[in-house]
This record gives C-alpha cells, sequence and structure tokens, in this order.
C-alpha cells in the first residue's frame, strides 16, 4: 500500500502528477470529488471512470485512505476524482468523517479544494441517504446528484421521479447503474460543464442548517414525498437468505462451510499454478547460472536474489485467491452479516462487532485493519482491537506456513474427503490465531482496557453479484502490493544477507557461510532458539523477518541457493533436512504469534501517539510466540517419540 506522511505540505497523493495547486492557478486539471454513505456504490462507481488509472495513499498527517485517479473525457480532457471516505452527514464523529468534512470545506492545507461534487446516493434507501444532500448542496459547489442502483429500482417495483428532484435540488440529478455502465454518458456530460460552471457557481437554495441532524432528515423526508419516491419492495431472495445467514445456529455453521472451502480451495486451485511458476523460477536460475561466466555478480544474481525473490513470488497465487474470496464476501454484501453473527460471540470477550470489520481486513494485512479501527468510538475498544490485530493471520504468513506444510504435512483427505490434512492444517492454524486473538482481548478488556459495553450499529447492504471489473482492479491492486514488497523489502534483503554471506573475505575466497558474518550471527542466536528446534539457519531468517514475515522464506531461499540445495533438491526438500517436523511445527506456531512487521509497529506507534503500546504489543507477542512454540516443539516431539 502506498502512502503520503506529514512531512511535507505538498507530498504527492496523485499519480501523476502530484497535488495540483489551488484552482487559482489556472493552468492544472479539475478536482471532483466523489461523496456518498457507506455501501451507495462509491467505489464502483470510481474503478469504472478510472480503471487502472489510480492510486491509493493516505492522507498526509493521518491515516485516512483515499484514491486519486484520472478520468479522460471526450476531446482527451482529463480530470482527477477523488474518492473520499463515505459518510453519512457532515457533521464528523470519527478522522474519516473530519477528512471529507475538511477537503469539501477547502478546510485542508495541505488538499485543494476540489472544483465541483458527485454525490452518489442509494436510490433504492433514497430516504435515508437524501440526508446527506442537504450539508453537500450547502456547501455551494458545483454538485451532481446520482442515483445509484437504478436497475434494481426498476426491476423491485420502485420510482422516482428525477427532473422533480433536480428541480427541488436545484442541481443535476442522474439515474444511473455503477456496476452495470448505464448512465455514465451523463456523468461525462456533467464533467465536460463543469468547468464553464467554475465562474458561475449554482443558485444557493434554502437548505437546513449543515448540522442540524433532524431538521435534515425532514427535508428529505420531504423531498421525497415531492419527488414521487416510491422505495422498492425488498427481494424475496434477500430474505430468505438472511433467514439462513442470520440465523443463530445456521448463519455461524454456514460461515465455518464458507471458511473452510475457501481454504480448500486455496490449496487445490493455486497448487498447479504454483508449481508452474516454481519450475519456471528454476528453470530460469539453471538458465542463468549456464548463461553468465563464473564470477561473484552470477552468485549474487542467481544464488542471492533468484533464489531469495524467487521462492516468495511462487506464492503469488494464493494470496490472490485468498483476496479473491474476500471480494466476493464483501462485495456481494455477506461480510456484513457475518460482522452481525460475530458480535454475538465478540461481546462476551469484551469487544464488539465493529471489531470485526478491522480484524477481518487483518487477514490480508494488519497495516489497514489497524487504520480501520477508527470507526470504533470507544477508545478502549478501539486500543484493544489494535492490540490483537496482528494476531489474525494476514497474508504475509501463508508463504511460511505453505513451504512448511507442503514439506512437512502429507496430503491425505480427512474428513470424509471434503478436507485434505494440508488445508485442515492451514485453516487450524487460522483458528488458532483467531482463538488467541480474542483470548488477548478478554485479558486486556477484564484488566487495562476495562470499560463498559456500548451498542453496535451497521446498515446491511443488499445482495449483490461481485463485478469483474471491482474484482479484477482489487487483485490488481493486490498484486502490486505484493511484487513491489519482493521487489523492496525482499529484495534489498536477499542483497544484504547475500553480501554477509559472503564475508569476511579470506585470500580472495568467501567463507563457508557457518563462518560468514550471517553464519556468525545466526550462531550468536541459535542458543536461545534452539530449545524450540531451530538451528542458525532459521535463526538468521527470524532476524531479517522482522522487517516483513514473508521474507523468511527469501531468506532461506537465498542460503539454500548459497549452499546449493535450493536449486538441486528445492527449498521444501533443503528446509525438510535442517528442521525436524516438532520443529517444523514450532515455527508455524511462532510466526502464527510474533511480531514480525516493522510496517505494523511504525503504524501503532502512529495511532496510539508513542512507543508505550507498540513496545507493549511487541514484547507480548515475543513472550506468545517462544512459549508457544517450546510447547508445541516439545509436546510434538513427546508424541511423534
Amino acid at each position: 500500500m502506498s502512502g503520503c506522511h506529514g512531512d511535507s505540505p505538498r507530498a504527492s497523493l496523485l499519480p501523476n502528477p502530484s497535488i495540483p495547486p489551488p484552482r487559482a492557478a489556472g493552468d492544472r486539471p479539475i478536482i471532483v470529488a466523489i461523496v456518498g454513505p457507506p455501501n451507495s456504490g462509491k467505489s464502483t462507481l470510481f474503478n469504472r471512470l478510472t480503471g487502472l488509472r489510480q492510486k491509493v495513499a493516505n492522507f498526509p498527517g493521518v491515516t485516512v485512505e483515499h484514491r486519486m485517479g484520472k478520468a479522460k473525457l471526450k476531446g482527451h480532457q482529463e480530470v482527477f476524482l477523488v474518492d473520499l471516505p463515505g459518510v453519512y452527514s457532515l457533521h464528523p464523529r470519527a478522522e474519516d468523517e473530519q477528512v471529507t468534512h475538511d477537503v469539501l470545506t477547502g478546510e485542508r492545507a495541505d488538499f485543494p479544494k476540489p472544483d465541483a461534487v458527485i454525490l452518489i446516493l442509494d436510490v433504492t434507501n433514497l430516504g435515508r441517504n437524501l440526508v446527506l444532500a442537504a450539508p453537500i448542496l450547502s456547501l455551494g459547489l458545483p454538485t451532481q446528484v446520482l442515483l445509484n442502483m437504478a436497475d434494481d429500482l426498476s426491476a423491485r417495483g420502485g420510482k422516482v421521479d428525477v427532473a422533480a428532484l433536480s428541480a427541488e435540488l436545484n442541481s443535476p440529478v442522474a439515474l444511473i447503474s455503477a456496476s452495470k455502465g448505464t448512465g455514465i454518458d451523463r456523468i461525462q456530460q456533467f464533467l465536460l460543464g463543469t468547468a464553464a460552471r467554475l465562474n458561475a457557481p449554482p443558485a444557493r437554495i434554502e437548505l437546513p442548517v449543515l448540522h442540524d441532524i433532524p431538521k435534515c432528515r425532514q427535508w428529505a423526508a420531504n423531498l421525497g414525498v415531492r419527488a414521487s419516491y416510491r422505495a422498492p419492495a425488498p427481494p424475496l431472495w434477500t430474505r430468505s437468505l438472511d433467514g439462513v445467514f442470520l440465523h443463530p445456529i445456521a448463519g455461524p455453521l454456514v460461515f465455518a462451510a464458507v471458511v473452510i472451502a475457501v481454504f480448500q480451495s486455496i490449496f487445490s486451485w493455486a497448487q498447479p499454478i504454483m508449481d508452474g511458476l516454481q519450475q519456471a523460477v528454476a528453470s530460469s536460475g539453471q538458465w542463468l547460472n549456464q548463461t553468465l561466466p563464473d564470477s561473484p555478480w552470477r552468485s549474487l544474481l542467481v544464488d542471492g536474489i533468484w533464489s531469495g525473490v524467487g521462492s516468495v513470488v511462487v506464492f503469488l497465487p494464493q494470496i490472490l485467491l485468498l483476496f479473491l474470496f474476500i471480494g466476493i464476501l464483501e462485495d456481494s454484501g455477506y461480510l456484513a452479516r457475518a460482522a452481525l453473527i460475530a458480535d454475538r460471540t465478540m461481546a462476551k470477550f469484551g469487544l464488539q462487532g465493529k471489531s470485526f470489520i478491522p480484524l477481518l481486513s487483518a487477514y490480508a494485512c494488519a497495516v489497514p485493519a489497524i487504520m480501520a479501527t477508527r470507526v470504533i468510538e470507544n477508545k478502549r475498544d478501539r486500543m484493544a482491537t489494535i492490540m490483537i490485530s496482528p494476531l489474525m493471520t494476514c497474508s504475509a504468513r501463508l508463504p511460511i506456513y505453505t513451504l512448511l506444510i507442503a514439506a512437512f504435512i502429507p496430503n491425505i483427505p480427512v474428513i470424509g474427503g471434503f478436507l485434505s490434512l494440508p488445508a485442515a492444517v492451514m485453516l487450524g492454524l487460522y483458528i488458532l490465531g483467531f482463538l488467541t486473538a480474542i483470548a488477548v482481548a478478554r485479558l486486556l478488556k477484564s484488566s487495562i482496557l476495562k470499560s463498559t459495553g456500548s451498542s453496535f450499529m451497521l446498515e446491511m447492504p443488499p445482495y449483490r453479484w461481485p463485478t469483474l471489473q471491482s474484482l479484477g482492479l482489487r487483485l490488481l491492486d493486490r498484486a502490486k502490493v505484493f511484487l513491489r514488497r519482493v521487489g523492496t523489502v525482499i529484495l534489498l534483503v536477499a542483497i544484504v544477507l547475500w553480501i554477509l554471506a559472503h564475508l569476511p573475505y579470506s585470500h580472495g575466497q568467501a567463507p563457508d557461510l557457518e563462518q560468514s558474518f550471517a553464519g556468525m550471527t545466526g550462531k550468536a542466536i541459535e542458543p536461545l532458539i534452539k530449545p524450540l528446534g531451530f538451528n542458525w539457519k532459521i535463526g538468521i531468517g527470524l532476524i531479517t523477518s522482522l522487517a516483513a514475515r514473508e521474507v523468511i522464506v527469501g531468506t532461506l531461499g537465498t542460503i539454500y541457493g548459497i549452499q546449493g540445495d535450493e536449486q538441486s533438491k528445492g527449498l521444501q526438500a533443503a528446509i525438510h533436512q535442517d528442521l525436524s517436523v516438532a520443529g517444523a511445527v514450532a515455527l508455524l506456531v511462532f510466526f502464527a504469534f510474533a511480531m514480525q512487521c516493522f510496517s505494523t509497529l511504525a503504524v501503532v506507534k502512529r495511532e496510539t501517539g508513542g512507543w508505550r503500546w507498540p513496545l507493549f504489543q511487541f514484547s507480548y507477542m515475543l513472550a506468545l510466540a517462544y512459549s508457544g512454540s517450546w510447547l508445541a516443539f516439545h509436546v510434538t516431539r513427546y508424541f511423534l517419540g
């Protein structure tokens, strides 16, 4: 994930060029803000208008994420679109709502005030969504109101008089379907005409006071009547699905079945692609080794970079498959139901349903998950959620999990053939992280973070078919994030590790790996990790993986590449020689608990305002990792004899 921080007031937020200067300069493209309530289709519209010409970033000085992209209009004219955080009103109660308010009112010194606004509303819930229209229109910016999900409105017997609503709002209104692309031409017309309207702002209309929520609600209700709005009937299949998914017994069982199916699919579907990538990496490494002349540079390229980076790249299919399933569940509207079900369980451990969404996103990465905790109003609940988020099994753990499971766990069917043993072990690791997280939350909420209970309210989005475009852009974004880490952090570690493994030079010769600086570092910590079943090579990986968890796979690839094992036998076979089954189980448990991620610590420091909580988090997770690994090693060794 790319981000911009507050060191410079002109930190780059745009793909190219950087943030445009204020409009007074007269020579920059138009900036149009896309605003709307959550689940209104705002991001779907943004994706359709910008395609791949977009970038995710954070506003300088805060952890609020936004996206900016370029939309190309007729005549090759371009406008910049900013996708602001979803809000229900402009009365800010949380950090993301404050940012949306400040951007629209021009109160952020580091971001120019938008020239126009696209307000997107869910037409199937128009009465509730129109509450946001009053404060947005009162800003006096050229505004187009888009009534999204027009296809749902028509199919379910609803209606609205668009012309009457436009006259009441004194603003252009259009019915669209962002997912299907209908009505998008009306947006083009608005954007093309925005520049001409900049010199002639729309006439003001009498609107409720900005923060007077009751008046806004009454205004919205009256407006719906004058626009002949008839809400669509709830679809029968939505009620039927909710009857199952929200059932106190059937709901959790369905969720468990979905999770099991996801993990089984990750192993069975991704494996052929992973095997192909692994073969490609190995073959290309052998070709380079045979083609290039014998020199230290060949060793650096083949044994260091190719073995280290290539060992991690092969796990990209599994990571993308996981994100594909998460995207389908989220875009379909199912995850909101899962959050409601989870609230019943999480309340027993001192948390609330609002913690579920950040914790769920932590399965992708703890960094955005910790940022997402800002929706939790109770500060102690928010702190508890931050403290346990890294215990959820993020995608960075997938490479090391997959490597060890494939090397040590036989691929045999279990549970009547519905699940394979490797998938069951992987699922068990995810469950281990989750159960530990809620146990730690219970401990924190009954001691240092004790607080009174709070209510949980969540709007249920309608069930929808996920779009290929939305899923494709999500996967492309995650692939870019993963490959960016491979091309920066993991590449840098591979180069530094190769250098340390070839120093100190003596009589023009590199030392044996065990006598190198890297080997000496591993040997130095070996007494500490030997009780866990780890040797000095694993010790080197534990140190380098502090930068990012998946770095250990690249580190081991580099180590065994230097020794010649990675190319000749494969990384799985090489590590199988140096690690016992009990040691492999202990290493899996270590990575289930340890905080091996500097980026996460930095975000926690930023969110909590100091180093006290990040150091506490790192320490308690390291203690969990060490004690859990020690126990796992000795118990496994006892049962295996």
